[in-house]
């Protein structure tokens, strides 16, 4: 979440874009094109028609002229036409009591703890807490991919990987519990700079701000990425940006290195599987989350 829209000591003019009545093969196309002006979306299904809505939220008009084309290209690669964006005043302080309410502490898998700042914070034996800000929804574990991530984490944290790589890390959420599990050296990317800008600030309120880099990176381009091999790289971003970087991926993770691949559907899960197959990694877990799935893959050798 863009702390502009929660951190101003006066009302922001916000407004709700609503896109309804997506089939479930649109989403994560429209859900990009929305997040090119808005710094948090939310989709909702609705099961008597087996359509989604989606809902993102940003300071009014802002954007305007990268969102349009962003609709015409996600209709051009969806096949549909893009549904008529509905738009609707909300007040800043209203949004974000929302937020918080619709944001609770939530344990994922048997490890991990999500706790929004706006709840007690006791110690907690047994569990690792990543705390996250209510105006950050995106990455706080209440998105399926994210979930499905943190869960195939957890399974495969035996390993103790030593390179870590987490591209498209959004709140960092992913990154942190890396840290924090295995005490080790994250490196994180986004091509947001607010991404990685939240980043560093929940690294630095977690006490990970020495263990947790945030870079500016457009997927493997950056030298600080492409220089690297990796043991365990988290890449939750969408189906088709991560089929496109697959060689890449397999050229940059170590022999027996892992990879955890989400922001896809169960429906994109054949395209995205086959096309890191080619580039030399098997599947060793898949996990469902609602219409979400989570690919834990390893690289042979």
């Amino acid at each position: 979440m863009n702390q502009g829209l929660t951190n101003r000591r006066h009302a922001q003019l916000l407004e709700t874009l609503t896109l309804d009545g997506l089939p479930e093969h649109a989403v994560p196309a429209f859900e990009a094109a929305l997040e090119t002006v808005c710094a948090t979306v939310g989709y909702f299904k609705d099961d008597p028609t087996d359509t989604w809505r989606l809902e993102g939220v940003r300071e009014v008009g802002v954007g305007d002229d990268e969102l349009m084309p962003a609709l015409v290209l996600a209709s051009a690669m969806t096949g549909i036409e893009a549904p008529e964006l509905q738009r609707a005043p909300v007040e800043a302080e209203g949004w974000l009591a929302r937020t918080v309410e619709a944001f609770p502490e939530q344990e994922i898998g048997g490890r991990f703890v999500i706790r929004p700042t706006h709840v007690p914070d006791p110690v907690t034996y047994g569990k690792i807490v990543l705390k996250l800000d209510a105006g950050v929804a995106f990455g706080s574990g209440e998105h399926g991919s994210t979930r499905g991530c943190l869960i195939g984490f957890e399974g495969m944290a035996h390993r103790r990987p030593r390179r870590i790589l987490d591209i498209g890390t959004g709140s960092g959420i992913l990154a942190m519990a890396a840290v924090k599990q295995l005490k080790r050296r994250v490196l994180a990317t986004d091509i947001e700079p607010w991404s990685v800008r939240i980043t560093a600030e929940n690294a630095k309120m977690n006490g990970l701000r020495n263990m947790l880099r945030a870079k500016l990176a457009d997927g493997w381009r950056h030298p600080a990425v492409h220089g690297g091999r990796y043991d365990l790289v988290f890449a939750n971003i969408l189906a088709r940006p991560l089929c496109a970087m697959a060689k890449d991926l397999g050229d940059h993770l170590a022999p027996g290195g892992t990879a955890i691949l989400a922001g896809l559907l169960g429906t994109q899960v054949r395209m995205v599987l086959a096309a890191h197959r080619r580039a030399g990694m098997v599947l060793e877990r898949r996990i469902d989350q609602g219409a979400w799935s989570a690919l834990v893959l390893r690289k042979r050798g």
